[in-house]
């Protein structure tokens, strides 16, 4: 056991204002399991490259172990799995790898097949492997499940469970759950950590939340009595000070004296309300400072004419001269939130392509409703780029509801000077998102909407969904996202 000491950490990107981290002071034990959970754009990515001596930063991070980062780059991806391995740690023991592919449900077998034919989630998998062939080091690695089925989530994440000594990025509630024993997280104003995992954390910044809630709502009757009353002293201290210069009813002189000294006193209390005002002011200014704004957001759909907006029986899908999916039969009827899964490579994507109304070559009875609009949010975010008005004006949507959304999503409004390119994964998702909530639409289709979309966010579309009960079809391996939202299940 060691530790990773981080103080008076303070760091902005160049050129930029405004500081990602200021003053952040904390420690890490190298055997702890830590999910790192914030916002997007806080900083997590940022905060992993800077303990692996990426960037200039004020402050110190010392710490007696070296850090390795995943995922890690494959430059050649035509060479064999095995060389890929051997790439990224030469002095890798073979008996070792295999025990860890074991651990991971991976055949022998692939390690002779070049990188590139490997599935997405094949591929995590043997990075994972390699990354734990390495000792002495403390692990960094970041959002490994945006590439892995449900089942394979389950899979790597008690792989994971069994390990320590690392920092793990996922928006995944499940997935944390399962293998974290503290929680890193990046709000709004510091850097905290809590032992437990996602739920424990997560029930304990509800309770700080609402207790911050109640103080604030206490301290602002205080402000709103006290500064009645400064006024009501203030008043009186004028009208006793004017009074000075007056008489009597029984017409005799005032004692100008008595009526200063009575004027000055009423004006010390007065100040002296200001005061306990001013304190709690200052008091109110120290909450709320991590509360984060989880605002509603909003789904319009148009209504549609028949009950029934698509129809698929025993469809079979051909793509790349092959089956990938076979004998599907499911409707899609108005209010049907539906989850569709299957192991990555078993045809989801060529199903909505279908749908969606793509030339896709097919057997089977397939019907679209007439005149039926659809908003589809793809998986591929790479070729977003430009900025949010141009963005708006190409896809026909109103900028004044798409920034809005935005808004509601944690986007800070100096993003919105930004080209979309720059913006994090998590962000970029966002545009997409926000993009087909603004789009008229009978049935919305969304292709793995979450990927590095952040904890919070997550919740507020839950919400949405749950609330607005719009017709969607969506593929998402965010095991409680999926047992929240959906209605049916196809399952292929």
């Amino acid at each position: 056991m060691s530790l990773i000491n981080v103080r008076n950490l303070s760091f902005a990107h160049e050129g930029s204002y405004d500081s990602i981290f200021e003053n952040v002071s904390f420690q890490i034990d190298t055997d702890w399991k830590l999910g790192f959970t914030g916002r997007n754009g806080r900083g997590k990515t940022t905060f992993l490259n800077l303990l692996l001596g990426k960037y200039e930063y004020d402050g110190t991070i010392s710490a007696n172990v070296g850090f390795e980062y995943f995922p890690f780059p494959v430059a050649d991806t035509e060479q064999n799995t095995i060389d890929v391995v051997g790439d990224i740690y030469p002095d890798y023991q073979h008996w070792e790898l295999m025990r860890e592919l074991s651990l991971l449900n991976v055949e022998e077998d692939v390690l002779y097949r070049p990188f590139e034919s490997l599935s997405n989630g094949e591929q995590t998998k043997v990075l994972l492997a390699a990354l734990f062939l390495k000792e002495n080091r403390f692990l960094l690695i970041d959002e490994p499940t945006n590439h892995l089925d449900m089942e394979a989530r389950q899979l790597v994440s008690e792989y994971l469970r069994a390990k320590s000594g690392y920092i793990l990025v996922s928006h995944d509630r499940s997935f944390l759950d399962n293998c974290v024993d503290h929680i890193l997280s990046i709000n709004r104003t510091n850097i905290d950590i809590q032992r437990g995992n996602f739920s424990d954390w997560w029930a304990n910044k509800e309770r700080q939340d609402n207790y911050e809630l109640a103080e604030n709502d206490k301290l602002k009757k205080d402000i709103k009595r006290l500064s009645e009353a400064a006024q009501r002293t203030s008043r009186w201290s004028d009208e006793v000070e004017k009074s000075k210069n007056g008489t009597r009813n029984s017409g005799s002189k005032i004692d100008k004296g008595y009526v200063g000294h009575k004027a000055a006193k009423m004006m010390k209390r007065s100040k002296s309300i200001e005061q306990r005002q001013q304190t709690a002011i200052d008091e109110k200014s120290r909450l709320l400072k991590n509360i984060e704004q989880g605002d509603s957001l909003k789904i319009a759909q148009l209504p549609y004419h028949k009950q029934q907006l698509v129809e698929l029986d025993r469809v079979s899908i051909d793509y790349g001269g092959r089956t990938v999916c076979q004998d599907i039969s499911f409707t899609i009827e108005k209010g049907d939130r539906i989850a569709l899964s299957g192991k990555n490579g078993s045809g989801k994507s060529s199903l909505i392509k279908l749908i969606c109304g793509e030339p896709i070559s097919y057997t089977g009875t397939f019907r679209v409703g007439s005149q039926l609009k659809i908003s589809y949010v793809s998986q591929d975010t790479s070729h977003l780029h430009g900025d949010l008005k141009d963005f708006a004006r190409q896809h026909g949507i109103d900028e004044s509801l798409f920034k809005a959304i935005l808004r509601k999503l944690d986007f800070a409004r100096v993003q919105f000077e930004k080209d979309i390119a720059s913006f994090s994964g998590g962000q970029k998702k966002k545009v997409l998102l926000a993009k087909s909530l603004c789009e008229p639409a009978h049935l919305h289709i969304w292709d793995e909407p979450l990927n590095f979309i952040d904890v919070i966010s997550r919740m507020q579309i839950e919400e949405l969904l749950l609330e607005h009960e719009p017709t969607i079809l969506f593929v998402e391996h965010d095991r409680e996202f999926c047992a929240n939202i959906a209605t049916k299940h196809v399952r292929l």
